[in-house]
């Protein structure tokens, strides 16, 4: 007599958790690839294999029975097996090569990474970039990212990383709307129409500061990128904070006050730390490093403007 439950597959249990986390069918359909009347026959075979129902069908969605949960919390942990195990042989690789998925933001991607990730592959063809654009951290536990470059103060400490320099940031303004020399008072600029980041970015220290010392009726307009945010600058929208690699590139801002020293980030390379043996991870995180160390006074606010444009001509050589 065969096992009663021999016909369960793995691809059952993701198929099980897919629609516990979407509450119903069409979500799970679009997570796994499948049409909706797929995933409802393939249901229907896994209830009639294990002779009883996972969900409970109500009309704000599907909602797991306790068998239902039991098996969801044992795909929970076969996913995190398998994930881990995927994640150990990556970092095994021996040669530089295969697809790395590189997490990190538009500013720092436009800015910054762009040119140097062309460098990158003319140097290593066989490594394939898939970088990915979010302002959120990416679960590197779960491979949603390889290697994630961002700005932060507090990594997180189930990851292992290099800090390779500190970005300043400065208050600027149009040049056209600041023509004589010298950084104004900040009581001439307070009454100005101000731009400043989003909720989404409201732990930063420069928006923690306009939010505290300018009017709220004075902050005209608000993004959730630091990209958007310079453009904003630039237009003549307002006066905003800027990261000094951002702002000092750009030949129609101007500084109106010297980097605050409590608004910088330091800016980190970020790995799992079962990718450290990985050859393609290695070769990666020790280009970027040395590519951005050569423009760490770009980063940090200490460039003279008159050297901005140089500097910038050698990061994309």
């Amino acid at each position: 007599m065969g096992e009663p439950f021999g016909n369960i597959s793995w691809d059952d249990f993701r198929l099980i958790k897919a629609i516990a986390d979407a509450r119903g069918l069409p979500g799970a359909a679009a997570q796994l690839g499948l049409n909706h009347s797929t995933v409802f026959r393939r249901l229907g075979q896994v209830e009639q294999a294990l002779g009883t129902t996972l969900f409970e069908r109500h009309r704000s969605g599907y909602v797991l029975t306790p068998v239902g949960e039991e098996m969801v919390e044992l795909a929970t942990r076969l996913d995190d097996d398998i994930t881990g195990f995927t994640r150990k042989v990556a970092g095994r690789t021996i040669s530089p090569a295969g697809e790395l998925r590189v997490t990190t933001n538009d500013s720092l991607l436009i800015h910054l990474l762009t040119p140097l990730f062309a460098k990158f592959q003319r140097e290593c063809p066989d490594v394939r970039l898939d970088v990915v654009l979010s302002n959120e951290p990416l679960n590197l536990s779960k491979r949603d990212a390889d290697v994630a470059i961002r700005a932060t103060d507090n990594p997180p400490e189930t990851l292992v990383g290099r800090r390779v320099a500190r970005i300043a940031w400065a208050l600027y303004g149009r040049a056209a709307d600041f023509p004589r020399p010298g950084q104004p008072a900040f009581d001439e600029l307070v009454d100005r129409p101000w731009v400043s980041l989003g909720d989404n970015l409201a732990t930063l220290k420069a928006v923690r500061f306009v939010r505290q010392h300018v009017a709220p009726e004075r902050i005209v307009y608000r993004i959730n990128t630091v990209l958007g945010l310079a453009e904003a600058v630039e237009s003549g929208i307002g006066i905003g904070h800027l990261p000094c690699f951002i702002g000092d590139v750009r030949p129609t801002l101007v500084r109106l006050a010297p980097p605050d020293p409590d608004f910088a980030a330091d800016l980190w390379l970020l790995i799992h730390p079962d990718l450290r043996q990985s050859a393609r991870v290695r070769v990666l995180l020790d280009y970027l490093a040395g590519e951005i160390g050569r423009s760490r006074p770009l980063f940090e606010g200490d460039l003279p403007l008159a050297s901005v444009s140089a500097a910038e001509a050698t990061a994309a050589q």
